[in-house]
């Protein structure tokens, strides 16, 4: 597979995805292709987000599509924000509208600390307009509602990962493109990638 086109438009996201991927393959991404429509994310999990932004890039591109959709789920308040970990506060994208939110619910509970969560990936590799391969990644950790860390994106400030004393944003990226939910499922995807008999 010498060209993916990832679904996305998240700079972020797309550094992160290609500092995994091979260096052998060449990606666009969606400021690449400025044209295309936006894919509406109407699917009530990850996975059915994820397929149908990678189908419908595959059938619009005629080309290898992976799309991923993750987010933050948190135990105490019933796996919010969820698939709408981009949008919490209203507005897609803004992650210190995002962040504000997160910690203002958390903060009207009592008796809930330490408040578990995890990050969720789920990853669908898609070609021709139908799925190919689907994958998934997790990381579990907690909670804090002090903000720490200027890398990452997203709730990074405000996640640490379980056996760290560190949030994700505390943490430098090639540590947490080592062990982030995104890793995860990418490294599945790669290992399918290299597996007997696949000729993609």
């Amino acid at each position: 597979m010498n060209e993916l086109v990832i679904a996305t438009r998240n700079v972020h996201k797309a550094q992160e995805i290609c500092s995994i991927l091979p260096a052998s393959c060449r990606v666009l991404t969606l400021e690449d292709l400025p044209d295309l429509p936006e894919v509406e994310e109407t699917g009530e999990t990850f996975a059915e987000n994820a397929v149908l932004k990678a189908e419908a890039l595959s059938a619009a591109t005629h080309s290898w599509a992976l799309a991923d959709d993750s987010g933050l789920c948190v135990d105490a308040l019933g796996g919010l924000p969820g698939v709408r970990s981009a949008r919490f506060a209203g507005e897609h994208g803004n992650d210190a509208a995002n962040n504000r939110k997160l910690i203002a619910e958390l903060a009207a509970l009592t008796g809930s600390s330490p408040y578990k969560a995890h990050f969720a990936c789920a990853i669908c590799l898609a070609h021709a307009g139908k799925t190919v391969a689907q994958f998934e990644g997790r990381l579990d950790g907690t909670i804090t509602l002090t903000p720490r860390g200027c890398h990452g994106f997203g709730y990074d400030p405000l996640f640490v990962p379980d056996g760290s004393a560190c949030t994700l944003a505390e943490l430098p990226a090639e540590e947490k493109n080592r062990i982030s939910h995104r890793a995860r499922a990418l490294l599945q995807f790669i290992a399918y990638l290299r597996s007997p008999g696949q000729t993609h």
